[in-house]
């Protein structure tokens, strides 16, 4: 490396930049934090999820996280309350944001079937604020500290703060909009077209959504917008209106579909690429007292760009791996988590398991129902790894009772963006017999054909089955 890029990345990584803008975000991720929190205790959604139901997928990666019981599940979710309010605060700040990320992460682990992409978006947001001195600044934490020594709070991180917590969002966005580059969803516009015609009697947006050509206009509209928009908020002079399509974007989004709490941490997060001093606008904050680049020892320096490159290379190639497999991902779901494609089709799905007992000869049909809620139901029948799991849990169970061998098979219905179902498994494959969920060919092809379209038009509801 150059004398010269040395110094230009020396700058990038550990110059100065003022602490208002993390401050802020800060504040909104504790809050959102809390808020969320606070909201899953209220509505009863923690009995629902991880009290009531009998049965929890689990990663393959984590296979050993399971639920605490009733009571243990609330104090999980008072504790990321009350980290939350921490962070928010900056109190304890190190403390907080680190109990918040092992707190929030491990309700993440405990059921595949409540997997959402801005739940792992907190996850790694709160896993890079851990290692930022983010307490210290415009927090209590500063506040206390100033008083003891009687040196003044800090105001100022350095640079690879905030360039690592860019890198992470704009990675979410692009890939969202690489996500949409599918016929389904240019040429076709679904599933938007399945959303809307569901929504054309909402007031107000409702005649327009009726419209033959909004699940189109909205499928386009989508798609730039997620692959261009971390750059128009990178550039100062078309931040303002950057930031107000942000805010046009996740209402609407927010207005439309049940998407939780996703709109609110987007538009938090995309606060991050405003000029680091943007809160002083509005808030009377001590201006920042600049301070001399850091003179990090090289090897200390180089373990930095190590690490900060490697995070970054992580979260840019990970993602790629869904255009390793062949297929349409969509269907066979082989890099579908953890690759931020978010809202990009449709998917139902009927299942049942048949089991055979090798003994006497008998076959019993087995529903899922009898060991999963409603909501696990819907969700676990259209990804593969999930019917192979728990097709294995009622393999398990059965060869227990019936005290000898058994085979389990799955007859999996599955309808992707409004197509006629059809197999997603291989029917008279025995579940018990693979060792790889995405091995072999018990995974059946994707359905051919172009989707229906609801809008009228010349193209009718069952065009393309």
């Amino acid at each position: 490396m150059t004398d010269r890029a040395s110094a230009w990345l020396r700058e990038r990584l550990l110059g100065d930049r003022d602490a208002a803008g993390l401050a802020a975000f800060r504040v909104a991720i504790g809050l959102l934090a809390l808020v969320s929190a606070l909201r899953f205790l209220h509505y009863g959604w923690v009995d629902e999820l991880f009290v009531r139901p009998r049965f929890f997928f689990t990663y393959s990666f984590a296979p050993f996280v399971q639920p605490l019981g009733a009571t243990g599940m609330r104090a999980v979710f008072w504790t990321i309350a009350a980290a939350g309010a921490l962070v928010a605060a900056g109190l304890f700040y190190r403390a907080a944001i680190a109990t918040l990320f092992v707190a929030f992460t491990y309700v993440q682990l405990i059921d595949v079937t409540n997997y959402l992409n801005h739940y792992y978006l907190v996850s790694l947001l709160t896993l890079l604020m851990s290692f930022m001195p983010l307490g210290a600044c415009w927090g209590l934490d500063g506040l206390l500290r100033a008083r003891r020594t009687g040196q003044p709070a800090r105001t100022t991180l350095p640079g690879w703060c905030y360039a690592l917590l860019r890198t992470q969002v704009a990675v979410v966005y692009t890939y969202a909009g690489v996500a949409k580059l599918t016929s389904d969803w240019i040429v076709y516009a679904q599933p938007l077209d399945i959303w809307l015609s569901s929504r054309t009697s909402l007031p107000v947006l409702g005649p327009i959504l009726a419209h033959p050509f909004a699940p189109h206009a909205m499928a386009w509209a989508g798609c730039l917008f997620d692959l261009t928009i971390a750059g128009w908020l990178s550039w100062r002079r078309s931040r303002p209106l950057a930031f107000a399509a942000v805010l046009g974007f996740h209402a609407v989004t927010r207005y439309l579909f049940p998407i939780g709490m996703f709109p609110f941490i987007m538009i938090s997060a995309a606060t991050i690429f405003f000029e680091p001093s943007w809160p002083r606008r509005f808030l009377p904050l001590a201006p920042a007292r600049p301070s001399p680049l850091v003179a990090w020892p090289t090897p200390r320096f180089a373990a930095l760009v190590v690490v900060t490159g490697l995070y970054a290379a992580l979260q840019v190639l990970a993602p790629l791996r869904t255009f390793i497999h062949a297929g349409n991902v969509h269907w066979h779901e082989q890099g579908m988590r953890f690759s931020w494609r978010v809202m990009v089709r449709e998917k139902n799905a009927s299942v049942l398991y048949y089991v055979d007992d090798l003994t006497t000869g008998r076959t019993v049909e087995v529903k899922p129902r009898r060991y999963l809620d409603a909501r696990q139901e819907r969700e676990f029948g259209t990804q593969p790894d999930l019917v192979l799991q728990l097709g294995r849990h009622i393999g398990r169970e059965w060869e227990a009772r019936a005290g000898g061998p058994v085979r389990v098979r799955a007859e999996v219905l599955v309808s992707l963006n409004g197509r006629r179902s059809q197999l997603l498994v291989d029917p008279e494959i025995d579940l018990l017999e693979i060792d790889d969920a995405y091995a072999g060919r018990w995974i059946l092809p994707e359905p051919k054909g172009s989707p229906p379209f609801l809008h009228g038009g010349e193209r009718s509801a069952t065009a393309g089955y």
